[in-house]
């Protein structure tokens, strides 16, 4: 597994091109899971790790890596499974979510996938409120299932939802209800959405959620074909850019190409961060971009697109 992540700084030309990678792994037993290569620091057998007290059951302990410390999660304890047996044997998968660095304790890593985000379905209807999955595939006739990491990250470390009340313009809350003013948000996790909407919603905005691009995409269409004036209809759009189906930046894209809809203000926000997803905002045409969560910085920005909507 020593290179199995060695050109992963190439990989970044995928993003923009409704297209990603996945690293194959598996927990204990024969599903294979997968997990956006882009996410993906490192991957290492498993190192020494010190337990702490007081650790979230699912902490199996934390790894002093390359000069830093960071937790490493049990992912099988972590969707409710027995803790992985042999830890000596397993690999730590290095990630980064929403601007912090964990480690993900899985059995064994198979190899990297290149796929279409067309090929990254939603999971099958009945699956639960209560799923780890945020998508599913196949590879090799095999069923590959997409983890929800920030379904994960949540429970282990909840993230603060509520937007400071300093930061709350009473003005704009009450002109935003007055007017029965609605954010479209398109995210594929299902914590991601309800983070987004409770943080939209202490702004006096209506929310309207999808679980994909291909689904915003569509939802605005039909909008469109009734006759409805998007900006009339939404404020702006919150969307995810790693998501089923369609992308955020094929999504950004298709709506700046269809003149019912290209003015329609778009903020991407995601766990992915860097300079190269904020070249990628600028090329498709989005209107700004947000490393996620962050409640305090999402809500002025979506003050600040209703007063410009207040304005016009």
């Amino acid at each position: 597994m020593a290179g199995v992540l060695d050109t992963v700084d190439q990989r970044t030309r995928l993003v923009g091109q409704n297209r990603l990678e996945l690293l194959l792994f598996r927990l204990d037993g024969d599903q294979v899971y997968g997990i956006n290569v882009f996410k993906v620091r490192e991957v290492l057998q498993c190192p020494k790790l010190t337990e702490i007290p007081q650790r979230n059951p699912i902490v199996r302990g934390i790894a002093h890596i390359r000069g830093g410390t960071i937790s490493v999660m049990d992912m099988n304890l972590a969707m409710g499974n027995s803790p992985l047996p042999d830890i000596n044997s397993c690999f730590v998968i290095i990630s980064e979510y929403n601007m912090a660095v964990q480690g993900f304790l899985v059995k064994s890593v198979e190899k990297i996938v290149n796929l279409n985000w067309e090929n990254i379905h939603p999971p099958p209807k009945g699956t639960g409120k209560g799923s780890y999955l945020t998508a599913v595939t196949e590879v090799d006739n095999r069923i590959v299932e997409i983890i929800d990491v920030e379904k994960i990250l949540s429970e282990v470390s909840p993230m603060r939802e509520e937007v400071t009340a300093e930061l709350i313009k009473p003005e704009i809350v009450q002109s935003a209800s007055d007017k029965q003013m609605a954010v479209l948000i398109a995210d594929d996790s299902s914590v991601a959405r309800k983070q987004i909407k409770r943080c939209v919603e202490q702004l006096g905005v209506k929310t309207h959620l999808v679980a994909d691009g291909r689904q915003a995409l569509e939802h605005l269409q039909e909008l469109a074909a009734n006759g409805d004036n998007i900006n009339d209809h939404y404020v702006m759009l919150i969307s995810d850019i790693e998501m089923p189906e369609m992308d955020g930046y094929t999504l950004t894209a298709s709506i700046r190409d269809d003149p019912r809809l290209k003015d329609l203000h778009i903020l991407l926000h995601t766990s992915l961060s860097g300079v190269f997803n904020e070249a990628m905002v600028k090329r498709v045409g989005a209107n700004n971009f947000l490393a996620k969560f962050k409640p305090d910085r999402l809500a002025e920005l979506v003050q600040e697109q209703i007063n410009q909507a207040l304005e016009r």
